[in-house]
């Protein structure tokens, strides 16, 4: 590649409307131009947790305005443009609709290519936006939908090391501060009350760490925090403040000592491929959680392999990922056309069994 390449990229998979334009120049780096993101939190916020039909809407309405304003906040026209990338699957199906629709009609309109991008792949390959890591690396993805760990070999090659049986941790984040009555987005808010909580007050379980393998599961400890909730409130007829603090404390403790143990079985695997610069990449929502990183952070130092996380804005949905997903995949040869599809469900590893089963669809994860 001798001449910079230039993408606009859009996300539209669950509760984020996002576009971003993209500059990646002869030697691979890639430069976000723009970044723009539309949240729903506000439109759901009612419901405890994201509708749907509510969510699809929004992205029919902001994905053009986004697409305008990443455009002029970049200083880039639709004709400097060299490709469009959008996320075609998994997610919220109307969401991810309503961005493919929209790429379609910016690809044909302004003659240029399309490629759909597994949402996934966008954040398995922030690492290499942000830090510029070489394959292969190890990639704890945890986030709202999903957990797993993904030896990530290329933009479309992935091995499944194990993942979530049931709840992502993100999900369980939201769950329990719906059961402790505090607002939507539920990661941010637990980690808030969390930070004035004592952690050894309640002992919850550690699922699955007496299983070997580097799967998980979230929905045991979600169970077993509504169990001690409600003991509390039997008790004293409620909870204090303090009896809150302390309930995200414990509940967040557990989610990060699981996360740290499954991730040193994760790494002694991956280790046995003996890569040249070992490094831990994680990515997603819930990696903003600083408890959590940490945890993380002395997990790789203990082995000798670097530790990377996004900054927060690219852990959470956006469209800068897309775009450079979309750009690894454009140079290694990659293109969609019109008949580029929406997928509910698209696994990384096409290879493994599905962890949660399969339906008409195929794999859910």
């Amino acid at each position: 590649m001798t001449e910079p390449l230039i993408l606009l990229g859009l996300e539209s998979s669950c509760d984020d409307t996002a576009a971003a334009i993209l500059r990646i120049s002869p030697s691979g780096v890639g430069e976000i131009l723009s970044s723009v993101v539309f949240g729903q939190t506000a439109l759901h916020s009612d419901f405890g947790g994201v509708v749907p039909e509510i969510a699809a809407r929004a992205h029919t309405e902001k994905l053009d305005l986004c697409v305008r304003d990443a455009l002029a906040q970049s200083g880039v026209t639709l004709r400097d443009l060299d490709a469009v990338a959008v996320t075609a699957g998994p997610g919220l199906i109307g969401g991810v609709i309503a961005g493919v629709m929209c790429a379609k009609g910016i690809a044909a309109g302004a003659n240029l290519p399309l490629i759909g991008v597994n949402h996934l792949t966008g954040h398995a390959l922030t690492p290499r936006l942000t830090d510029q890591i070489a394959y292969p690396y190890l990639m704890l993805l945890v986030s709202g939908g999903h957990c797993q760990f993904l030896i990530v070999r290329g933009p479309d090659d992935f091995t499944r090391l194990g993942g979530t049986i049931d709840d992502a941790p993100g999900e369980a984040f939201d769950k329990t501060a719906r059961l402790l009555g505090l607002p939507q987005p539920g990661g941010p808010a637990v980690e808030r009350e969390a930070r004035a909580g004592d952690a050894k007050r309640f002992r919850f379980p550690r699922p699955l760490l007496d299983r070997p393998g580097c799967d998980f599961s979230f929905s045991g400890l979600k169970t077993a925090l509504l169990r001690t909730r409600d003991a509390i409130i039997a008790e004293k007829s409620g909870l204090t403040p303090q009896d809150r603090a302390d309930l995200c404390a414990g509940f967040q403790a557990a989610v990060s000592d699981v996360l740290a143990k499954k991730t040193a079985r994760a790494l002694a695997a991956y280790l046995e491929e003996s890569p040249a610069t070992p490094v831990l990449a994680v990515a997603g929502g819930v990696a903003a959680n600083a408890s959590i990183r940490a945890g993380l952070e002395q997990v790789a130092a203990e082995v000798g392999a670097r530790f990377t996380a996004p900054p927060l804005a690219l852990c959470t949905d956006n469209a800068a990922m897309i775009a450079y997903a979309g750009a690894e995949l454009f140079m290694a040869g990659h293109r969609d056309d019109m008949t580029l599809a929406a997928r509910p469900r698209w696994p990384l590893d096409r290879t493994s069994p599905a962890m949660l089963g399969s339906g008409k669809k195929g794999a859910k994860a």
